[in-house]
């Protein structure tokens, strides 16, 4: 029997993140109170992007209108507004709406240079996660947490829910595969939200030389891991609603293969296929749209799988990884010399998970072997959760 690390069965996540009485989760950034004294007389910079949001106004221009002297914002990937196709370089520039210099901290570096914190007393960090090892913003939190430990500058986290924070599953990765889509030694989805996770890069010594980050959490309300949080604003172009943020750990492995996901539709992260599956009734076609210009299998028809029913069905949310759908497309695939391509084994952190499927292992067999590795990180995230 395959081990699974829920931390709450579904159905009760159900009942309680639905019940009535239940007060919407609170991001930090809401609560003013607990970090604009902070910041008075300082000089700040944040690092934020279009899910920044403090209700219904940015958080820039919440800071600006409270007098706060906000001198930089810095950029991760898809850039400030959001809108950039994924893995594009986001350059250096002003914010149109407020005059402020943006550094891109997906462009030249990924990391804050010393001289882009001169001057800078307290960094911000405001951005909402998604709760997987793959998707990037945590490793520019780490960045950012390492570059101020390392030139003495307060960070802040204004954390955010983790929607996908009701469970942990998937392997741990090679450190010897360290890349931007997967810096630390944590599963595919690890149940921590920004804050919680910036306290374990602190407290794991996992900071680069060990160094330490004067690093402060303002804690969200009504929130814990039991609750189903629903993204108020889309956190990138190919996660266009909740339906694709709960399929995303599943289904991005297939962008280390030759299976589309689905970019270049209304409906990334909903669908897979590929022009060389068989036809079982189900095609889309790629096509170039904002945020996915240029889409695998551009103007090709592609024939799959449709999950965009996956919600009414009971597939999600579900509290553990589905393999099933990249084995069984692996074994369906004609050309299985050229499925897996070179990326796979970087988003996998190595090339075990690839050689573990190629040898026909089942999903069981696969994640037995991920068991000893998901206990050890539940042992280490439980010094760090702030929702319990």
């Amino acid at each position: 029997m395959k081990k699974i690390f829920p931390l709450f069965p579904v159905s009760l996540l159900i009942a309680f993140s639905c019940f009535p009485g239940r007060n919407r989760p609170v991001p930090g950034a809401e609560r003013f109170d607990r970090y604009i004294p902070l910041l008075k007389d300082k000089a700040v910079a944040v690092v934020a992007n279009q899910t920044s949001m403090t209700g219904s106004t940015h958080l820039v221009d919440n800071l600006i209108s409270k007098g706060i002297n906000l001198k930089i914002i810095f950029a991760p990937e898809h850039g400030f507004r959001g809108m950039a196709d994924a893995g594009q370089e986001i350059v250096n520039g002003k914010d149109a709406a407020t005059g402020i210099k943006i550094i891109s901290l997906y462009g030249t570096h990924r990391k804050p240079q010393k001289e882009d914190l001169n001057g800078i007393d307290i960094v911000l960090f405001d951005i909402q996660d998604v709760g997987v090892r793959f998707y990037t913003y945590i490793s520019t939190l780490h960045y950012v947490l390492e570059s101020c430990a390392e030139f003495n500058v307060k960070c802040i986290v204004l954390d955010r829910p983790d929607p996908n924070g009701f469970y942990v599953d998937g392997n741990i990765p090679d450190t010897a595969y360290r890349s931007f889509v997967g810096m630390d030694p944590v599963p595919v989805v690890y149940g921590m939200t920004p804050g919680e996770y910036a306290l374990m890069l602190n407290g794991e010594g996992w900071l680069e030389n060990g160094v330490k980050c004067d690093v402060q959490v303002i804690k969200c309300l009504n929130y814990d891991h039991s609750v189903f949080y629903e993204l108020p604003v889309r956190p990138s172009p190919n996660l266009p609603n909740q339906l694709s943020v709960y399929l995303y750990p599943s289904l991005c492995f297939f962008e280390g293969t030759n299976i589309s996901v689905g970019r270049g539709t209304p409906f990334p992260f909903q669908v897979f296929g590929s022009p060389l599956l068989k036809n079982n009734g189900f095609s889309f076609t790629p096509e170039s749209l904002p945020g996915a210009t240029n889409p695998p299998f551009m103007n090709v028809r592609c024939y799959g799988t449709d999950l965009r029913n996956a919600l009414s069905v009971d597939l999600v949310p579900e509290p553990a990884l589905n393999l099933g759908w990249l084995i069984e497309t692996y074994a369906g695939f004609p050309e299985k010399e050229s499925f897996f391509t070179s990326y796979f084994d970087v988003l996998a952190g190595g090339p075990v998970l690839r050689e573990q499927i190629q040898r026909g292992m089942t999903e069981d067999q696969i994640k037995e072997t991920w068991e000893k590795g998901l206990e050890d990180f539940m042992r280490i995230r439980g010094k760090y959760l702030l929702y319990r």
